[in-house]
């Protein structure tokens, strides 16, 4: 009973914190012509609800693609279509045909943010409650709530679903996914993996380690007996669960391709926003290696976009290879999770067409490990933070960055005693640090050195935050402090994604695993 006490404390802490957030500013509030992200969730709803399926993803005089068109899987089309329904039945105006563009009131703000809340409720904050129990780590009551409310106060996600405004559904069922897998029930996993995937495409970050877990888990039972059986079952489950979540499109190829392009846009090339690319007009900055090269090299303007799609693949497939290969020959649940992390961190800093919001799917991961490594997982979390600077001041929601981002530090501090954790043994280097040995001295005093480097990297996040609110660039230089934030946080990633491979190539303790049989 009491450890259902302290998760309903914790449960109603992170809650307050959302409401808190909710009630400033959204993505393009006031901002006309094209407002912002809650106006693109608002206007789905508007168009799944008046037009038939077979316009949603085509342009047509009703449906202007130009304006917010659909550009997610199936599953985000009807989650819109039931909110919309909702909204029907308390003011047609919400949702009205043409007329509801750019429509805002108190009372349309107030369902849209309760519609994040019950998504929120519903899907993601039970998944992190119960893998949070389910961890062997933290079976004891004050542990698990702990885990849980550091995850919950994660700010990132706090501020881009309940500020910017942005529903965390595919996160959410790929946090269920995660649960069943570590349960054995792989063919549920496999379901809840394929609805996220069908809810976001940016799911596909996470596919890769969803795919060479469960690969290896039919390789170690073998491709004869047991193995074969469970690779047929999920098989046929992916099979069944995307037939089922397409099935209104199934009907005629021409609609298949129209929802396809629409979700893969290759002409727009490897990025949107390109540094420096106005003298008035700065676009958003995404703290990625494409955008960050960009300053050197303006890769749009000298390589075609069929070239910057196959060079991004290029560059993503290697940097994830050796990940996945170490999953598929020796699949663990926690070299799984770590395989998540380190995929989806290559994939935002590799591939194709993201956006700053994308780093939400390397967080989520990270979260899962921070009862593991929480040191490490508390400094990438604020750095992932940090590289949403840009896109928060944007959208006014600098008194919320700056609230929430030192509290949810000041709870990892309480809860792990992050600075007493930065040994190598305590950031799983100890296997990688052994094989060092007689070649760098300076590992004896590692603790003291990482240490050193958390405290330089968040003076230097902390001036750059102050800078970036209150100092006025130089006139020739007006993206200075948003490149400087992007470039900074790019910096942060490839190390990070350089530490989070080290872990899991030297890593020793899958034998220590229960085994897959």
């Amino acid at each position: 009973m009491e450890k259902w006490s302290l998760m309903t404390v914790t449960v109603l802490l992170a809650l307050t914190v959302r409401w808190a957030v909710s009630l400033g500013s959204y993505s393009g509030a006031g901002k006309p012509p094209m407002y912002g992200d809650y106006e693109a969730q608002r206007h789905w709803q508007e168009i799944t609800y008046n037009l038939p399926i077979r316009q949603w993803y085509f342009n047509t005089s009703d449906n202007n693609l130009l304006y917010w068109g659909l550009d997610y899987p199936p599953l985000t089309a009807y989650h819109s279509f039931v909110c919309a329904y909702i909204a029907k039945l308390i003011n047609p105006d919400w949702v009205a045909l043409h007329t509801s563009r750019g429509y805002e009131s108190q009372p349309h703000k107030l369902f849209m943010r309760t519609t994040v809340f019950v998504a929120d409720l519903l899907v993601y904050i039970p998944a992190v409650i119960l893998y949070c129990f389910s961890l062997k780590e933290t079976s004891a009551k004050k542990k698990a709530s702990t885990c849980a409310l550091c995850i919950l106060l994660y700010p990132g996600l706090i501020l881009i679903d309940h500020g910017h405004f942005q529903y965390p559904l595919s996160l959410g069922l790929a946090l269920w996914a995660v649960l069943c897998l570590s349960h054995d029930w792989d063919l549920l996993g496999s379901m809840a993996f394929c609805l996220a995937l069908n809810y976001k495409q940016m799911e596909l970050y996470h596919s890769l380690p969803f795919f060479c877990y469960l690969l290896g888990k039919c390789f170690k039972k073998g491709l004869k007996g047991k193995g074969l059986v469970l690779l047929a079952k999920l098989a046929g489950t992916v099979l069944v669960s995307f037939a089922a979540c397409w099935l209104p499109f199934g009907t005629d190829v021409e609609q298949i391709m129209q929802v396809l392009r629409r979700l893969f846009p290759i002409d727009r090339g490897l990025f949107e926003a390109c540094m420096f690319s106005s003298p008035t007009h700065c676009p958003d900055k995404v703290a990625n290696v494409w955008c960050s090269l960009s300053v050197l090299i303006k890769i749009k303007n000298v390589i075609s976009p069929r070239t910057q799609l196959k060079l991004s693949f290029a560059v993503t497939f290697l940097s994830l290879l050796p990940a996945c290969i170490k999953l598929t020959v020796q699949p663990s649940l926690r070299g799984f999770k770590f395989a998540l992390v380190s995929c989806a961190l290559s994939f935002f800093l590799f591939s194709f067409q993201v956006h700053e919001k994308s780093i939400l799917l390397v967080s989520v991961p990270v979260c899962l490990i921070i009862n593991e490594i929480p040191f490490m997982a508390t400094w990438f979390l604020l750095v992932s933070t940090f590289s949403l600077l840009p896109l928060l001041l944007k959208d006014e929601l600098l008194l919320p960055y700056a609230v929430t981002t030192p509290a949810f530090l000041a709870v990892c501090l309480a809860s792990f005693s992050i600075l007493e954790k930065t040994s190598a043994e305590d950031l799983q280097l100890k296997a990688f640090s052994l094989s060092l040995k007689g070649y760098v001295s300076w590992f004896k005093s590692f603790p003291r050195i990482v240490r050193s480097l958390f405290l330089l990297s968040l003076a230097l996040m902390g001036a750059l935050s102050v800078l970036s609110a209150a100092a006025p660039p130089p006139q020739r230089l007006p993206d200075l402090f948003p490149l400087a934030v992007a470039l900074v946080s790019c910096l942060h990633f490839l190390l990070f994604l350089l530490y989070f491979n080290v872990v899991i190539l030297w890593d020793s303790k899958n034998r220590g695993q229960k085994k897959i049989s």
